[in-house]
């Protein structure tokens, strides 16, 4: 799919219906993380890509306080990520306007493709248009250049807010 870097946007608060299930409820009650998402199909994407220099990496919009599925894709998710190669960072809204307010959730691969992605109001995924040498590219090398601008590393946002 894409050739030297895929970026990811993430805008929402509850993903909790499109995957991992399984694993947000047993974070929920407390429970260890089920072997089925320490060995998921997206660690092994991940570290395949990076293996061979590709680059894998996402800036989510988020702020204070955490929800709970937050504290659950932050704490398992981006951390468990990481171990493959995936870099992540925390565009924080808590004490500044969002610059993005109307970028959608989306993937942009290579600078070429756009995959917009859809979500219902309960975090569950419905779909994506991929843009392909459309118009509209612009907007969303925009939103990733702005994202990546003021956004800072993971690591050192979560070693200051993480929980």
């Amino acid at each position: 799919m894409f050739e030297r870097e895929a970026f990811r946007l993430e805008t929402l608060d509850d993903y909790s219906q499109s995957g991992g299930v399984d694993a947000y409820q047993a974070f929920l009650a407390g429970e260890e993380q089920p072997e089925s998402y320490k060995t998921s199909a997206w660690l092994t994407t991940v570290g395949n890509a990076t293996a061979v220099g590709k680059r894998v990496y996402r800036v989510h919009v988020l702020s204070r306080p955490l929800t709970d599925y937050l504290r659950f894709e932050l704490s398992w998710g981006y951390r468990r990520n990481m171990t493959a190669g995936e870099e992540f960072f925390i565009l924080d809204t808590t004490e500044q306007e969002n610059p993005l307010p109307d970028a959608p959730d989306f993937w942009l691969f290579d600078d070429r493709v756009a995959g917009v992605m859809a979500y219902d109001e309960d975090g569950k995924y419905l779909g994506s248009e991929l843009l392909e040498e459309d118009d509209r590219l612009p907007t969303f090398r925009d939103y990733r250049d702005t994202a990546l601008a003021q956004a800072v590393p993971f690591t050192e946002w979560w070693t200051e807010h993480g929980e």
